[in-house]
């Protein structure tokens, strides 16, 4: 935090409480005064709390819940001259130990306004969209404590949550909408403040500058959710089929705290896990299903191409040879072009043979047309945008961009779609980044293999039975 925001909060009892209310947070999170510090702790409105519990053999992060003893080491304590455990789960975060508390506000709780009519998006939602809008804000005043929608790639989820998201701010309520993937969050912050000019709304992911966490409505990565309390009334997780999230326990767990006792977790996804699926086979799960695109066209279905030696090319850091005849044959070549490989290392590999094939074939009129994009990429937002700004012709990536993020007219291709990193969510995510526009609405998708795997048919399957339920509509 700056220092004139810091001064300017602590200038203020309200804002101290708006700063610290329903969070857990080290030491060094608190960005006030030492004085000022220590007058909360003193007056009994900062508490400090045991970050990490032992009882008996159990151990446990009271951040992020972790108990796996794998996942804790110890370090030897400069203060008290002790070994002490830390978690090595949420380092990222800060590291908590057992000699390091967390602090928990225990004074004046903050309260949210009553805003009047604070949605100023003045878009039109589809039937299908109509529908889910209307199940999720009655899922809200029914105070559910669950509710899915099921809606495919890009059938405008965000323009769904709309209304319910103005509903809970006419209320009083707090919101938090949270993915697995920061540039989910990215993607959607422009677009959540702009259909609430008049309501602040913070962004919260590794590199976001503003941190302070106080708006009515958050947007977050999951990972961030771990320093909030019994925060939110309405807690909306995008993407919660994406990696990390349905493999990490403790993200579970960081937004079953962070959000209120009697709070509805709304769910958002294409692809839900078998558990969800299973859940709302028993009823157990309240949910709404659209399996149409707002513009009303079908998903664009997955087209195979059998590719013999594809290892021995990609191990040699070629292109293989179907896929240059695909890129010669494209049907509309002035189209954006994604293509998805498994590992970074990949990626790196390709980028300079592959830079040569599309010069050649002329799908890029310059090098400066073409980039690769990974996790640990530093430039990773800035070609994103670059791309979205259709500066970028052509972008070779990771499985970082499989979902959330939109770009109205683009081809897919997928080397090497028989990989383990293409499971059936991945494929059908993938699919789903073609044909967003309603002037564009047929991109094509192709998967280049070396044999076909029960991934890679589940997803053109569910790809092709959405289709037909959309049909139906």
């Amino acid at each position: 935090m700056k220092e004139k925001d810091s001064k300017r909060i602590t200038s203020s009892p309200l804002l101290i409480s708006y700063y610290l209310s329903n969070k857990l947070l080290l030491e060094e999170e608190i960005p006030f005064p030492m004085k000022c510090h220590q007058t909360l702790i003193s007056t009994h409105q900062l508490i400090p709390v045991k970050a990490i519990i032992q009882k008996g053999l159990s151990i446990q992060c009271m951040r992020c819940g972790n108990k796996k003893r794998t996942l804790f080491s110890t370090y030897p304590c400069s203060l008290c001259n002790q070994k002490h455990y830390y978690c090595r789960n949420c380092i990222q975060m800060g590291r908590i130990s057992e000699c390091k508390p967390l602090y928990r506000w225990n004074g004046i709780q903050m309260k949210h306004i009553y805003h009047k009519n604070p949605l100023t998006w003045d878009g039109e939602l589809t039937q299908a969209q109509q529908v889910a809008s209307t199940g999720l804000v009655k899922a809200i005043q029914r105070k559910e404590k669950e509710f899915l929608i099921w809606a495919v790639c890009g059938s405008g989820k965000t323009e769904m949550l709309f209304h319910a998201i103005n509903y809970c701010l006419q209320q009083g309520k707090r919101i938090a909408i949270a993915s697995p993937r920061v540039d989910v969050i990215r993607e959607l912050y422009p677009r959540i403040q702009s259909a609430f000019e008049k309501v602040p709304v913070e962004a919260l992911y590794g590199s976001s500058v503003n941190k302070k966490g106080m708006t009515q409505i958050i947007l977050a990565t999951t990972h961030q959710l771990m320093r909030f309390k019994k925060a939110f009334d309405v807690l909306v997780i995008d993407e919660v089929d994406a990696f990390p999230f349905y493999y990490d326990d403790t993200l579970a767990y960081a937004a079953v705290h962070a959000k209120k006792p009697n709070a509805t977790t709304v769910y958002l996804t294409a692809t839900p896990r078998k558990d969800l699926q299973k859940r709302i086979r028993q009823r157990k799960l309240p949910h709404v299903f659209v399996p149409l695109r707002y513009h009303g066209y079908p998903l664009p279905e997955p087209t195979m191409k059998m590719t013999f030696r594809l290892q021995q090319y990609l191990s040699k850091k070629q292109i293989p040879p179907n896929f240059l005849k695909w890129l010669s044959m494209r049907k509309k070549p002035e189209r954006q072009l994604l293509i998805f490989v498994p590992t970074v290392q990949l990626a790196k590999d390709l980028k300079e043979d592959l830079c040569i094939e599309l010069l050649h074939h002329r799908t890029i009129k310059h090098q400066s047309e073409f980039q690769e994009v990974y996790a640990e990429d530093q430039r990773r937002e800035e070609k994103v945008n670059t791309f979205r700004e259709k500066k970028l012709q052509v972008l070779l990536t990771t499985t970082i961009l499989e979902r959330g993020v939109t770009f109205p007219s683009v081809d897919v291709a997928v080397l090497d779609a028989g990989h383990e990193v293409f499971d059936e969510a991945a494929l059908v995510q993938i699919a789903g980044r073609a044909g967003r526009s309603a002037d564009d609405p047929a991109g094509e998708v192709v998967y280049f293999h070396n044999g076909r795997t029960e991934a890679m048919e589940k997803s053109k399957q569910l790809i092709i039975n959405m289709n037909k339920k959309g049909k139906k509509l």
